[in-house]
């Protein structure tokens, strides 16, 4: 199967599991993007890749405007639409498609977010070209991910158990890798922030189904790590372990352009 039915597959499957994940439900990040969206009071939000759709909630429980939670999968919308029925959130509609090719028309939201999903896009490039298109001028994108070390050992690391436990894995880019992007796409970088993330072995693997000889693998490989690589990681005797994870705040300039940033005209 192609890269869009693996994600289909892998996420349709697991779709509750990341309704209910400690990992994706909860996080600062959620009430800094609820308070976020109080603030800016956008009159419409895009959750680019929403999973399980905490960003969408935590963003429909701060607006009055309208919020897009946005997905490959059926499944995973199907969980999100009965949770915001359950929750109260009316401002909160879904809708199915792939990142790389939005729906939508240029300019057409104010905030777009995406959370925990980027780094199982196959088209990247493409895929922030068209964020870029449906964000309005004076508009932000937030992207909440994992990021990769800048060091190459604990770059390949993280890639490689990320592949072992997610076959529809494609990248964790390094945060330099995403300014360079989001500066292709004509988008100013802003801010960003970054913080560790710490991972329960048996609940990561759960969360997805990893099948047994992946866990083997993933087990045997942390076990060999250098003892560099472990230490940055935090692994631990049960394999739990932490990883870097990042905000990362663009806009798309209201006015002209200089070396990627806005300037008033």
């Amino acid at each position: 199967m192609d890269q869009y039915d693996l994600v289909n597959r892998q996420f349709g499957s697991t779709a509750k599991n990341y309704l209910t994940s400690a990992v994706h439900a909860q996080g600062a990040d959620l009430q800094r993007l609820t308070r976020r969206v109080q603030q800016q009071q956008p009159n419409r939000i895009l959750d680019l890749g929403c999973g399980g759709g905490h960003a969408s909630y935590a963003a429909a429980a701060g607006a009055v405007g309208q919020v897009v939670a946005y997905d490959l999968s059926e499944e995973m919308l199907g969980v999100v639409k009965e949770e915001a029925t359950r929750r109260g959130l009316g401002n909160l509609t879904t809708q199915q498609g792939s990142v790389d090719a939005l729906p939508f028309a240029d300019a057409s939201f104010e905030l777009i977010v995406s959370r925990y999903s980027a780094h199982h896009w196959m088209q990247i490039e493409a895929s922030i070209a068209e964020a870029a298109r449906v964000l309005a001028p004076g508009g932000t994108l937030i992207i909440i991910d994992v990021v990769a070390p800048q060091t190459p050992l604990y770059d390949t690391v993280l890639q490689t158990i990320e592949l072992l436990r997610d076959a529809s894995h494609v990248r964790d880019y390094r945060e330099s890798e995403w300014r360079a992007m989001l500066g292709a796409a004509g988008l100013c970088v802003d801010n960003s922030d970054t913080w560790k993330l710490a991972l329960n072995f048996d609940a990561w693997i759960k969360r997805i189904g990893t099948a047994p000889a992946r866990v083997a693998a993933l087990q045997t490989t942390m076990g060999a790590l250098p003892k560099e690589a472990r230490d940055y990681f935090s692994i631990q005797a049960d394999c739990s372990f932490a990883i870097d994870t990042a905000w990362i705040e663009s806009s798309r300039p209201a006015g002209a352009v200089v070396a990627g940033c806005a300037t008033t005209t």
